[in-house]
């Protein structure tokens, strides 16, 4: 299984109201960037990814589940953007920063460290399970 980032900026999204939102979850919508696009689309059902709230806090906070694949985003008028249907799984004990996973030499290669403006991106198995252990999920 394929592991994720999702970024939100918590002013919008956060991880709380993704949590108050339940085991249905809530859509991934308003994502307008063909890379990412086409990373929703590979998405399966089950696949976990790492909530990320960027701009304020600049932290994964959490981790979500893909519970619906890709389809079209009712809030795109052009009809080209899809979007998933994520609930959240668990909170990271403590939210591990970007700048702390940039100080980590394991994931000098995530794409959050090298193209952080990408608001869904693949995550690796290694650098998930750092991510996790980082935050306190060992």
């Amino acid at each position: 299984m394929a592991h994720w980032l999702f970024k939100s900026e918590p002013a919008t999204w956060s991880w709380d109201q993704q949590v108050a939102a339940g085991e249905g979850g809530t859509d991934w919508n308003g994502v307008r960037n063909h890379l990412a696009k086409q990373q929703m689309m590979a998405m399966q059902v089950g696949e976990r990814g790492f909530f990320y709230h960027s701009n304020e806090g600049k932290a994964v906070v959490g981790i979500v589940e893909v519970i619906r694949p890709y389809y079209p985003d009712h809030t795109d008028a052009s009809g080209r953007f899809g979007m998933v249907d994520v609930r959240a799984v668990e909170a990271l004990p403590r939210p591990v920063s970007l700048d702390a996973i940039k100080a980590e030499p394991g994931l000098k290669e995530m794409v959050l460290v090298n193209n952080s403006r990408l608001s869904v991106q693949p995550v690796t198995e290694a650098e998930w399970r750092l991510v996790r252990a980082m935050g306190g999920l060992g």
